[in-house]
């Protein structure tokens, strides 16, 4: 697990980190997920569709009715950048970082995410695993980090 990062303080509707209780969005299962280290999603129960980013209405079927499922820990960098300059407000004192996308282990599915690392000891197709990063007010939030294969 990561350690907790300083309290950030921005607008909320600039916050990367939304509220994460019951009462404030009916994904709290996800935020709930992370504290116990699992990256999950949700999966219509009318089709069967995964979908990523957790939904309430499915897109494929526009059914609400949805179950939770875990997601492969480990995956693969499929592409990747690194921001130098024009950060989003309060990750400023971050850069240089680094997004990609990751193909999860044994799936289709593909997340954008944070990397942990420099761009240039990262490679396509290197393995990465989920961390959760713990936030100083209690919120948690995910990235990925390089493994050995």
């Amino acid at each position: 697990m990561v350690e907790a990062k300083a309290e950030r303080r921005v607008p909320y509707l600039l916050d990367f980190y939304p509220l994460q209780g019951e009462e404030h969005t009916r994904i709290h299962p996800f935020f709930q997920h992370l504290q116990e280290g699992r990256l999950t999603t949700t999966r219509c129960t009318a089709c069967g569709e995964v979908l990523w980013q957790p939904r309430v209405v499915c897109p494929h079927c526009n059914a609400d009715e949805m179950e939770w499922v875990d997601l492969p820990q480990v995956g693969e960098i499929f592409a990747f950048t690194s921001v130098q300059a024009g950060a989003p407000k309060g990750m400023e004192e971050d850069l240089p970082f680094v997004v990609g996308i990751v193909t999860l282990k044994g799936t289709d599915m593909q997340i954008l995410a944070r990397i942990e690392g420099d761009e240039e000891s990262l490679e396509i197709g290197q393995p990465v695993r989920v961390t959760v990063e713990r936030l100083a007010d209690g919120r948690v939030w995910f990235r990925f980090r390089t493994v050995e294969a």
